[in-house]
C-alpha cells in the first residue's frame, strides 16, 4: 500500500523556507520507527533539504527529480510514469510518501492511507497539506491520545481514502494498452477494407 506520512499545524501546514515546521522528538521517532527498512519516495526538495542533500539511511530512497543526475545512494526518476515503473517493482512492500507539498498534492489520490501527525501549534506555514478533513473520499479511522513533546501537544491520527485509485495499476498518459491498439489496428483494417471495396466499385 501507498501511504503518505505528515506532520501539520493546527491550519494543516508542513513547512516554512523549504524545512518541517517542527522537529519533535516524538514524531521524529514515529517517523524513523514507521519508515525504516521500507520504500520512501519524494520531490527532489525533500531531498535537498535532508542534511548534506542526502537520502535517509536504511530505507530506499525515490526521488522524484527531472534532469536530476543519476546517483548511488538512491533512485533518481524523471517523470511519474518512470516513478510508476520503478515501483512496481516494490508493489508488495510498504511504501511512503514523505513530501513536499506539490509531491504530496499529486500522490494522495493514490494513498490508500494518511498518517498524519497533527500539532496543537500554529508554525506560520507557507505551504500545506490538504485539509482530509474537508474531503469526502478522506475519514479519519484513529486519533491518539495526545502526546507532549518539546513544548507542543501532538495527536498521531490515520486517515483512510475510500475512493483510492491505483497507481501502478493505472495506465500512464499518452500511453496505449493492448486493447485498445488491437481496437485501433481492427478500424485501421476496416478502413482499408472500406476503401477497397469502393475502389472496385
Amino acid at each position: 500500500m501507498i501511504r503518505a506520512i505528515v506532520a501539520v499545524d493546527e491550519k494543516w501546514g508542513i513547512g516554512k523556507n523549504n524545512d518541517l515546521l517542527f522537529h519533535l522528538p516524538a514524531d521524529m521517532k514515529f517517523f524513523r520507527e514507521t519508515t525504516l527498512g521500507k520504500v520512501v519516495i519524494m520531490g527532489s526538495n525533500t531531498l535537498k533539504s535532508f542534511p548534506g542533500g542526502k537520502p535517509l539511511p536504511k530505507r530506499t530512497n525515490i526521488v522524484l527529480y527531472p534532469g536530476g543526475e543519476k546517483r548511488d545512494d538512491c533512485v533518481i526518476v524523471e517523470s511519474l510514469d518512470e516513478m510508476r515503473e520503478t515501483l512496481r517493482k516494490y508493489e508488495k512492500e510498504d511504501i511512503y510518501v514523505i513530501g513536499g507539498a506539490m509531491f504530496y498534492r499529486t500522490m494522495l489520490p493514490y494513498c490508500g492511507e494518511a498518517l498524519v501527525t497533527k500539532v496543537n501549534a500554529d508554525g506560520e506555514a507557507q505551504v500545506f497539506f490538504e485539509n482530509l478533513d474537508e474531503l469526502p473520499e478522506w475519514e479519519c479511522v484513529k486519533i491518539g491520545e495526545p502526546t507532549e513533546t518539546d513544548g507542543k501537544t501532538i495527536r498521531f491520527t490515520t486517515y483512510r481514502n475510500n475512493a483510492v485509485r491505483d497507481f501502478l495499476g493505472e495506465q500512464p498518459p499518452g500511453n496505449t494498452s493492448k486493447e485498445e491498439i488491437d481496437d485501433e489496428n481492427l478500424r485501421k483494417e476496416r478502413r482499408r477494407g472500406g476503401n477497397q471495396i469502393g475502389q472496385h466499385d
